[in-house]
């Protein structure tokens, strides 16, 4: 396969890597981008597992919380512009209303009556893109409910109250004060923000995600030339490492490091005198995972005079 050099521009913007390692992990992987990275890692060599998502899209992400429940909700517009519009910002905050009162997916969430209209969500976003002049798009909805306890949630970078940049929902099963229990799910909330973790426990962690890393620790050990009892023993302790690193109950819990979240729960139980149990989490972070077409201005101008 030819390696051009938009892909090396990209495995270096992924990957933090040089330009000639990664020309030659492509060529390792034939072209393959995640097994390049993978490679790139293998050797020592990335300085980043893989970029997190390249954010493309503006908006807002809207929470809506009620006690026992509560819901986010993404909406999409073309520029951060629309996203500063009390128009924009009334619609998302009654779609996140709604979606407290929705059971099923993003297309049940279109279909429900809109607040105060014969129309449905749907039909509302289309009237407001017809109104402002810009496309607009209801990207997906999380709920959390809980049988006792609380969901609180949390915004990030807010623009108004209660929708942002990145929305946070936390699960907590107690029969405890429900104010102490929503002050330390807050507090769980902004450090899921912050750490972004890949599930709740090890036990929810995807398979292909271990597997994986596992590959990547074993040749990684595998170069230390040391027996195959002993790679395996460094393997394990490595993937332990990363399960501390990217489970939310195993993190250090960035209110008190000293603590791991799990182990902030099970303190926050000692003072408020009834069990707790963190049951989920939910984080969006507006556009993640949406790819914007990129284009080249200066290429544009020249094709525009005839060049």
């Amino acid at each position: 396969m030819s390696i051009t050099a938009a892909m090396v521009k990209e495995l270096r913007e992924t990957s933090g890597a040089g330009m000639m390692d990664c020309k030659a992990a492509l060529k390792e992987t034939d072209g393959d981008m995640e097994a390049a990275i993978d490679w790139l890692r293998t050797k020592g060599l990335s300085k980043a597992a893989k970029k997190a998502g390249r954010v493309a899209a503006d908006g807002l992400v809207s929470v809506a919380a009620a006690g026992k429940k509560a819901a986010v909700v993404e909406v999409n517009s073309e520029t951060d512009f629309v996203a500063r519009n009390e128009g924009f910002q009334k619609l998302v905050r009654d779609i996140a209303s709604v979606a407290l009162e929705v059971e099923g997916d993003v297309e049940a969430l279109a279909a429900a009556g809109y607040p105060g209209s014969s129309k449905s969500v749907d039909e509302e976003i289309k009237e407001a893109v017809a109104t402002i002049g810009e496309n607009m798009t209801l990207r997906r909805f999380a709920k959390l409910e809980v049988s006792e306890g609380v969901v609180s949630s949390y915004v990030h970078n807010a623009t108004v109250e209660g929708m942002g940049k990145i929305g946070v929902l936390v699960a907590l099963e107690s029969a405890g004060d429900a104010e102490k229990l929503n002050a330390l799910g807050r507090q769980i909330a902004m450090h899921v923000a912050a750490t972004n973790p890949m599930s709740l426990n090890v036990e929810e962690l995807d398979p292909a995600a271990i597997e994986r890393e596992r590959a990547v620790f074993v040749e990684q050990a595998r170069e230390s030339g040391k027996p195959d009892n002993i790679i395996e023993k460094m393997v394990e302790g490595r993937l332990r490492k990363f399960y501390e690193e990217v489970t939310l109950v195993k993190q250090s819990f960035v209110i008190n490091p000293d603590l791991t979240v799990e182990g902030a729960v099970e303190e926050a139980a000692k003072e408020i005198g009834s069990p707790i149990k963190l049951v989920g989490f939910t984080r969006f972070a507006l556009g993640e995972g949406i790819e914007k077409e990129e284009t080249d201005f200066a290429a544009e101008v020249a094709a525009a005079a005839g060049n």
